[in-house]
């Protein structure tokens, strides 16, 4: 039977940092883009850019993309390729610095897949080992199809670059696979993966051996690991912040009185009257936000987890109780699916670190 790994996220429509916008409008500079060209339509500003606290929404760097796409995509049919190898792991910020001091890469690999939303990745990535096999599909299914090649080889591409400063030389592939027909720089790609790729196959995908992801990475560290994960969930949080009908929704999800408030969930059909709409329109809101009660509802059970867990001596039935869930089982499952950990193990380290 399959093992499989999925992100929290599953769509490519969430916030990011400005760091990919700027390396491509750098990259077109190369060849004689200007970034008024490249950020046309955009709303950024070349200040913008330089900022590194500065968040966009997706569909703002999928202008710059396709402002790339439209300058230089005609000229350089590798565009993809060429862009997909700049990203290197220092591009990705704190998230980077999480990977790179992970004990293993399969364990780089795990908390990247579980803060996907603090990368830059339009194609979502789904693990699975198979038959010995290491499997990682790269979803492209919701990805706009002008740009849907540039983005498939760019992710695919600065995934394989990641992983080589990881281990500090490319990942042993064993095979790799693209959904579309095969090109005619199919030779460069053969080059950078190690593998020749085939085309016109039905999924995306890279292939390694379960063996690769038990490498210790040479730059781990235990305590600039624990550090970065914990800002990395702090970074998170406040991206999560979400603003008009969301915010909305999310709002009518906190218990009143906070962490200490014990009540169940309102349904979505409560939610929904109380808006002064049908269960089907907030539905439809909600999913043109990018979003959905039950995301919101994990978002807001989470955030309440983490709290009371570090700043209350409730047990943790207590706290799922608090939460609106029937069991404790269930809320330790879905702890572990946001986190990681159980609440027993989040408790324990955040004690340790308050003792230090």
């Amino acid at each position: 039977m399959a093992t499989v790994q999925q992100t929290d996220v599953r769509d490519w429509d969430f916030p990011r940092g400005v760091a990919s916008a700027a390396l491509m409008v750098g990259y077109a500079g190369e060849h004689g883009v200007t970034s008024a060209r490249m950020l046309r339509g955009t709303g950024l500003s070349d200040r913008a850019l330089s900022d590194p606290n500065a968040q966009i929404d997706a569909r703002t760097e999928l202008a710059v993309i396709r402002n790339l796409v439209r300058a230089l995509g005609s000229d350089l049919p590798d565009l993809g390729v060429a862009v997909g190898r700049r990203y290197r792991i220092t591009t990705f910020g704190i998230f980077g610095f999480a990977c790179v001091s992970s004990p293993t890469l399969g364990e780089a690999i795990t908390f990247a897949l579980r803060y996907l939303e603090l990368s830059f990745t339009f194609c979502i990535p789904v693990t699975r080992w198979e038959g010995g096999e290491y499997v990682a599909y790269v979803q492209d299914e919701r990805v706009p199809a002008d740009v849907r090649r540039f983005l498939v080889e760019r992710d695919v591409l600065a995934m394989h670059q990641v992983m080589t400063d990881l281990l500090g030389h490319p990942p042993v592939l064993l095979r790799a696979e693209f959904d579309y027909a095969e090109p005619e720089y199919a030779e460069l790609m053969t080059g950078i993966l190690g593998v020749r790729p085939r085309f016109g196959r039905s999924r995306n995908l890279l292939v390694m051996d379960p063996a690769t992801l038990e490498q210790p990475l040479p730059q781990a560290n235990e305590h600039t690991w624990a550090m970065c994960l914990s800002q990395c969930r702090e970074l998170v949080h406040r991206r999560r912040a979400r603003t008009g009908i969301a915010a909305e929704v999310r709002g009518r999800l906190v218990p009143r009185g906070g962490a200490d408030g014990i009540a169940t969930p309102p349904g979505i059909d409560s939610v929904a009257k109380d808006l002064n709409m049908s269960t089907r329109t907030l539905r439809r809101r909600l999913v043109d936000a990018g979003t959905s009660y039950r995301a919101l509802l994990d978002e807001v059970r989470h955030a309440l987890a983490e709290e009371m867990l570090s700043a209350t001596p409730l047990s943790v039935s207590d706290i799922a109780i608090r939460l609106g869930y029937a069991e404790a089982s269930t809320f330790i499952y879905a702890f572990r699916r946001w986190t990681g950990t159980t609440p027993s193990a989040y408790r324990r380290d955040r004690v340790t670190v308050a003792g230090l």
